[in-house]
């Protein structure tokens, strides 16, 4: 079992809570969504491993037995990456803690091409059962880099 990090600070949420029909059915994986303040913010990554798939709006990195997904906001893949700053290139070896990408919540548009704009960001463990995590004692508020939950 591998600690999940948080990769940034806020609210902590349901994964069902998720504006997102995808992520709130648990389609791409179980997890968690946070809601974070407005502000520079940097996320970390929320396990070591290898940085497998880096986009200005999201990133996955994968563990030794683990692979989590951090989706920085919905509908946001619309901006083109206009308002994310990435540290991290695809194939690195990133800890759990250290920076990928810097963006700032309040700078987001309500909505690009038609389509509404959220700030939440879906924490999602790849290739599980939905409902697979135990969550209970989760944290409702967290920072970059505190223990979210233990992924299976």
């Amino acid at each position: 079992m591998s600690t999940v990090l948080a990769p940034c600070s806020g609210a902590v949420l349901p994964v069902t809570d998720c504006v997102d029909p995808v992520f709130a059915g648990q389609i791409v994986g179980p997890g968690l969504v946070i809601d974070p303040p407005d502000g520079d913010a940097t996320v970390v990554a929320p396990i070591t491993g290898t940085v497998v798939k880096v986009h200005p709006h999201a990133f996955v990195v994968a563990g030794a037995d683990v692979g989590v997904l951090v989706h920085l906001g919905i509908n946001t893949v619309k901006l083109e990456g206009r308002g994310f700053r990435v540290h991290v290139e695809q194939g690195a070896t990133v800890e759990a803690g250290a920076p990928v990408i810097t963006w700032n919540p309040a700078d987001l548009p309500a909505s690009v091409e038609g389509q509404d704009i959220s700030r939440q960001v879906p924490v999602i463990v790849l290739d599980v059962p939905a409902d697979s995590l135990d969550l209970s004692g989760v944290p409702e508020q967290v920072k970059a880099a505190d223990p979210l939950f233990a992924s299976p």
